[in-house]
């Protein structure tokens, strides 16, 4: 038995009629299910889907206050006056930034763009840059990503005689700024769609400015859309599903060079932007100024995008280190401090743009939920990042001692705030209570939204194609993630550093490749013939030109118990289990440093249960073994015994054998073994113990007296019979466990084994079965 590392939820249906008429969308099953899941219940929300079209994109008039901010705009345009964008410094900002100065620079407009430092301005309007953009003659200020709660900047701008358009996505407050014009979907009623990441409303806003569809602005709405994780549906579907096809064949210079240094090649995916491009975005803002990005999207010049490019890769590596060293010392810090259901870890001079990755990798790690902390001595402050679990709502527990911090804020997974140093002891104390309060053991676990269950026939190349079309994945529309239940025909650790695990399974002629990145470690729980319950994504393995769909593992379980068959091996040092272990042997030095150890006269009454048993040594006798089984109920039982003498390959002396020596003595009266036992062995091609057993058999039943080596017969003895001598008795059971135990094949010990766990409930067809 193996337990998987995350908690498996099997994603439900929704609960409305399918109209699925027959033969009009060429679709599989699998297909259907998995838009079904998704809320698509008819043909032309299938083809909707499936096939995203510009033409379903909602018109920008629909905002509300758009057209007045754009009459304004183009005032501004015809009047030569200064139009200052202001933007983020994540991926999202700086594509929005990047958006409206190419759609005013089309225009004709006299513009620039700022993005605030994160460390020394923090995210958002500030009265000082506000100040300083009035005293550079900047009369129209438009925020792209950002300004829906700055109701005091937005106050500042108005007594400044700045006219201030908010653009963006994020949730309104109770109090809106008082600005020339807001536009929000989530403040516009009459908007269909209220999901838009921060570069989809600027791309809207400049579609209104243009009074055209900006097809060329679409690979820059596809960057700020998938890189800020926004739900994949409805308008956000549409764009990135055109943006990323124009990333392919964009001949910005900037994008080309970006890629270039992420090496993507062909298509561009979801994956390459979430994991190569953003990322690469992102990293400016964190460790300098984010100016440097939206000049690398803004250049006409290939040369200088290059170069701009390669900066810009040369800081993403700077990031990954710093990410890895801060990880190190946070490992360190909970590693060698008091066990806390809530992470939390600080230490000066860590850099606070990375803090929330950081975070991330320590959930990933420990599935607890962490907060991660740069100490300010200087203000005798911390501030930092904060992610949880699924199972976690962080900002609603974070409200609940909303009075321990200066600043605190986030959504139920993700938060950032700072704080007192001196209260750091008691927002560990007070989270560490919240989550023991709410939560199970289990709840700890991440958690694994399974689509579907799929066989091996069932899995080629065709249905990974077909399942591609309902790509690009992300929030809402995830990636499907298939569970595998089978009985490998073959597994294998692979790598040089042999940490990842391979798996081939065949069935009905057909055969499928599985591979477990970094879970090498897994084969050792493996047993023969075991069916694994895998869960993971389908993908292409191309090699040598030739394609085949593969199974990627994500977590893996074995629910059946398991016998892992060691015996007779030199290297017995085999561990499954140490913490909630026996092992059971006849000897009294330790055996494995590290696991409990038993042994066969330890009483039964006394033993606790146990995951793994560890079985070192044969029992005296079946019935030991079976009662500690019995009492201990193991899951996994590991066989790694071996044998010195064997008692079952030595032939056990015949009936007449014992007839024969026991009429020599009877005949002799007096047999001296030390003169006349090599002629013994010589004419009855017996062996030395052989002879000495037959010998110690008769003494034991009052035949014989044997002294010296000398034996004589005794006079009138008792009629016995030979199964009454104990010493014949136990080498007969002594060979017994040696042929159940020992010399039986995998199956058969499998099958005596399963004889003693009536507590699995094992029904008896499937013992009959097993036979």
């Amino acid at each position: 038995m193996l337990q998987s590392k995350a908690n498996w939820k099997y994603t439900s249906l929704q609960e409305a009629a399918v109209d699925w008429e027959d033969d009009a969308v060429a679709l599989s099953p699998i297909v259907k299910q998995l838009l079904q899941q998704r809320g698509i219940t008819s043909i032309e929300e299938a083809r909707q889907f499936l096939s995203p079209d510009i033409k379903n994109l909602h018109s920008p008039l629909k905002i509300d206050s758009i057209e007045r901010a754009a009459v304004r705009v183009h005032k501004a345009i015809d009047n030569d006056e200064k139009i200052l964008i202001y933007g983020d410094y994540d991926a999202d900002g700086v594509s929005s930034t990047t958006v409206l100065i190419k759609a005013l620079e089309e225009l004709g407009a006299n513009c620039d763009f700022y993005i605030p430092n994160r460390f020394t301005e923090g995210y958002g309007p500030n009265e000082a840059a506000f100040r300083a953009a009035a005293e550079n003659g900047f009369t129209l200020i438009i925020t792209v990503d950002t300004g829906i709660a700055s109701v005091y900047e937005a106050h500042v701008a108005k007594e400044l005689g700045i006219d201030l358009i908010i653009t963006d996505h994020h949730e309104p407050q109770e109090e809106l700024p008082d600005c020339f014009a807001i536009i929000h979907p989530k403040c516009s009623e009459g908007y269909p769609f209220q999901e838009l990441a921060g570069v989809g409303v600027a791309f809207k806003f400049a579609q209104s400015l243009l009074g055209y569809f900006p097809k060329h602005l679409l690979e820059f709405a596809a960057i700020g859309t998938i890189a800020d994780l926004v739900p994949l549906v409805d308008e956000n579907r549409v764009l990135a599903f055109y943006g990323l096809h124009a990333l392919t064949i964009s001949q910005n210079p900037g994008i080309k060079a970006l890629k270039r240094v992420c090496k993507v090649e062909g298509n561009v995916t979801e994956e390459d932007v979430g994991f190569l491009i953003g990322p690469r975005i992102n990293a400016v803002g964190r460790l300098e100024n984010a100016d440097l990005a939206v000049q690398l999207l803004l250049t006409d010049d290939d040369e200088i995008a290059q170069e701009m490019a390669e900066e810009i890769n040369v800081i993403n590596d700077e990031r990954k280190k710093i990410v890895n060293n801060i990880f190190q010392e946070a490992q360190q810090i909970v590693e060698s401090s008091a066990t806390h259901d809530v992470i939390i870890v600080a230490k000066e001079g860590w850099n606070e743009g990375v803090l929330g990755i950081v975070a991330s990798k320590l959930v990933r790690k420990y599935d607890r939920p962490a907060i991660v902390l740069t100490i300010k001595p200087e203000l005798n402050t911390v501030k930092g990042s904060a992610r949880s679990i699924p199972a976690f709502d962080f900002f609603k527990n974070g409200m609940r001692i909303r009075e321990l911090f200066t600043h605190f804020g986030g959504h139920a997974q993700a938060a950032g705030m700072t704080f007192p140093l001196d209260n750091l002891p008691l927002v560990q104390e007070k989270l560490d209570t919240f989550i023991r309060e709410e939560l199970t053991e289990s709840d700890f676990k991440q958690v694994i939204e399974i689509s579907a269950q799929l066989k091996v026939e069932e899995i080629d190349e065709e249905l990974v194609q077909e399942i591609d079309r309902l790509a690009p994945f992300g929030m809402k529309n995830p990636k499907p993630v298939f569970e595998l239940k089978e009985a490998p025909a073959d597994a294998r650790k692979i790598g040089s550093a042999k940490n990842h695990l391979k798996l081939l399974f065949k069935k009905n002629d057909q055969t499928l490749d599985s591979i477990g990145f970094g879970m090498g470690e897994l084969y050792e729980h493996i047993s023969p013939s075991a069916v694994l319950s895998l869960v993971g994504e389908l993908g292409i393995n191309e090699w040598n030109g030739h394609r085949k769909a593969q199974f990627l593992i994500e977590d893996m379980k074995i629910d059946e118990w398991q016998l892992f068959d060691y015996r007779g091996k030199k290297n017995r040092n085999v561990h499954l289990d140490t913490n909630n272990a026996f092992v059971i042997t006849t000897s009294s030095e330790p055996v494995y440093a590290d696991v409990e150890q038993i042994n066969y006269d330890t009483s039964i009454h006394a033993l606790e249960e146990k995951q793994t048993l560890y079985i070192y040594d044969l029992p005296a006798n079946l019935a030991q073994l079976k009662a500690i089984i019995k009492q201990t109920k193991p899951v996994n039982i590991v066989a790694c015994y071996h044998i010195e003498d064997s008692a079952y390959l030595s032939a056990f002396p015949s009936r007449e054998e014992f007839v024969w020596f026991y009429a020599l003595v009877r005949k002799r009266k007096v047999l001296d073994l030390k003169t006349e036992l090599q002629t013994i062995m010589n004419h009855k091609g017996w062996s030395k113990d052989r002879i000495i057993f037959i010998s110690n058999v008769f003494f034991e039943l009052g035949f014989v007296k044997i002294e010296n080596g000398v034996i004589e017969l005794e006079t009138n003895p008792e009629k016995k019979d030979l199964s009454d001598s104990k010493l014949y008795q136990e080498r007969l059971n002594r060979a017994d466990i040696e042929k159940q135990l020992y010399y039986s094949n995998y199956e058969e010990l499998k099958m005596w084994m399963e004889s003693c766990m009536d507590y699995l409930n094992i029904p008896e067809e499937e013992v009959v079965n097993g036979l």
